[in-house]
Parts: C-alpha cells; structure tokens; sequence
C-alpha cells in the first residue's frame, strides 16, 4: 500500500494493492493492520454511501465539533469526484488552507481526511458514488459546515454554477464559525 501525505498535516492520500486480470480486479479497501501499520490507526466504526445523479453536484463543506468530530477514509465506487479538505484547526499553522485531489473509481485510491477538517466535493461525472468510512457516528446537533464558495478560504472548485442541497445553500461562511471552532471544546 502506497501512503502519501498531502500537503496539510494528516491528510493522506493511500493507494491500496489492485490486482486485475481478464475477469475484473480485486482490491483490500480497508485492512485494520495494514492501514495501522501505515500509520492510520483511526479506529472507523459507520460507512456512510452517497450517489449524486448529475455532474457538478457538490457536497459540503460539512464537519462536525466536539466529541463527534469525525476522521473520514474516503473512496469513490463509480465515477470520479474533486475532493477538498480545509484545515479549520485554530492552532495550525495551515488554518484556513485548503488542499484537493481528484479521486476516481478506476483508481482505486482513497482520501484519509483528519478529525480538524472541513470536508466537501464536487462531482466530475454523472452517477457519482461516494463511500466514506467515518471514526464517530453523525451527530445533528454537532454538524457543522462552511459555504462552499467562501472567499476567506478561495477554493478553485471545476464548476462555477454546482448543484447543491437547501442545506450547503444555507452554510455559514468561516467567519461566522470561527468563533465556535476556536474554543476550548471546538472541533477536536
């Protein structure tokens, strides 16, 4: 398994082992000891599964604070996505930086996205399927996001008209939630 770490602290991208032949392929998504001799020892207990039908569809920027802070491993099924993390941890020295890669089905690789992140993405093909392991249940009262087109953060995103929910449409941007992340029970 290959692991490489990205530019802001934590976030990794891994490259598990496929093997293909004539019939398909087959690949280990997850393996606890692999993934702990790695270095990822996030222990994942909910998988979470979303499918978005149209192109341009983005998903976030959504975390959650306190004790229900989540780290995600995530991977796409079928399709391809622009994935972005922002780094809302206060004390970092790369608070309010963001970092994106491009994950496809037929790569195989996976996102691990650390507790202290904002997360979201944008769809790059039609019938979109995202699926993402998660260290915390969801938790409604501790969900959180961040506009996804907030200029304090500056994200280049593929698309400048995305498909979005009522709820991403609604999200606050840093500004507003910087109060909140920085206290003492914040987002970690």
């Amino acid at each position: 398994m290959k692991v490489t770490e990205l530019e802001l602290q934590g976030v990794k991208l891994i490259e598990p082992p496929v093997y293909q032949d004539a019939r398909g392929f087959f690949t280990e998504s997850y393996q606890q000891s692999a993934w702990s001799d790695a270095g990822i020892v996030e222990a994942f207990i909910q998988d979470n599964h979303s499918l978005s039908i149209e192109m341009g569809v983005i998903r976030g920027l959504h975390f959650q604070v306190g004790e229900s802070a989540q780290s995600k491993l995530v991977r796409v099924l079928s399709g391809s996505i622009y994935d972005v993390v922002v780094d809302i941890r206060p004390e970092s020295p790369t608070f309010t930086k963001w970092s994106a890669v491009t994950l496809r089905a037929e790569d195989h690789q996976q996102l691990l996205v650390p507790k202290g992140f904002a997360h979201g993405f944008c769809t790059l093909e039609p019938n979109t399927q995202v699926f993402y392991k998660v260290d915390q249940l969801y938790n409604r009262e501790k969900e959180r996001g961040i506009y996804w087109a907030d200029p304090e953060i500056g994200i280049y995103w593929p698309i400048d008209s995305p498909i979005l929910s009522e709820k991403d449409r609604q999200l606050p941007l840093l500004d507003s939630v910087k109060q909140e992340i920085g206290k003492k029970e914040g987002i970690v």
